[in-house]
């Protein structure tokens, strides 16, 4: 979700150079923002202290940037291409599912008011701090995503329909932790980075991708013939 189909990222990052100004340190340079992608609230808080050297504890950085966050999210906003292909996925019957490293709370604060793209998901939404998902197996472990499928699968199973398997998926992520997620899930990922991420990476990410799927600029660029969603599939 985050940096992929909304520019909470952006915001994230706003946040968070709110804190770094307060004790006088420059703004998050993509250097470490990078690292920090797609991991889990109180795990990104961690790894941000480690390197930031911030005088919190994790859980208060969690709940102070938590704070400052709540009045961000009203900003929120579909990326290009986002919500047109949350459309044509429903509109074509073609069984989709989100699972966002965001937690329960901020989840519904960035996307209350973007309810026209995000209840085309209908139940099929795995948040991070989902009972499902085994404590400390948040992406870059491919739990997330499995439960997402199984979510998928369930409902297909009541329906009398076949079973979805890991490799007949595509996973879109913009962050490296949810690339290396979606593959060690089995399936193939449409990985969609920021380009300042790319800059950092400096072409690392070619081999962080590897065979297992494709790099695009923006999802406006994703050619759905190609991986055969550009038609009704019943």
């Amino acid at each position: 979700m985050d940096g992929l189909l909304i520019n909470s990222e952006d915001l994230y990052t706003e946040a968070t150079n709110i804190v770094l100004r307060e004790h006088g340190k420059p703004n998050l340079p993509w250097s470490v923002k990078i690292q920090l992608q797609g991991l889990p609230g109180p795990e990104s808080a961690k790894k941000f202290l480690e390197l930031s050297q911030l005088p919190y504890t994790p859980e208060e950085l969690f709940a102070k940037t938590t704070k400052i966050q709540k009045d961000l999210w009203v900003k929120t906003q579909f990326l290009p291409g986002a919500l047109e292909l949350l459309t044509h996925l429903d509109k074509h019957k073609i069984p989709f599912a989100l699972a966002t490293s965001s937690h329960r709370y901020n989840f519904e604060l960035k996307t209350n008011h973007l309810s026209h793209g995000f209840d085309l998901f209908r139940s099929h939404i795995v948040v991070g701090d989902d009972p499902r998902i085994p404590k400390g197996r948040g992406k870059p472990c491919p739990d997330i995503w499995l439960v997402a499928l199984e979510s998928i699968n369930a409902e297909r199973r009541t329906n009398g329909k076949t079973e979805i398997k890991p490799e007949e998926c595509l996973v879109f992520e913009d962050g490296v932790p949810g690339v290396v997620a979606g593959k060690a899930a089995g399936a193939t990922v449409v990985w969609v980075p920021d380009v300042r991420a790319l800059e950092v990476l400096q072409g690392k990410e070619v081999e962080i991708i590897g065979d297992k799927g494709e790099i695009l600029e923006s999802l406006e660029h994703l050619n759905l013939e190609k991986y055969g969603i550009h038609q009704s599939h019943e």
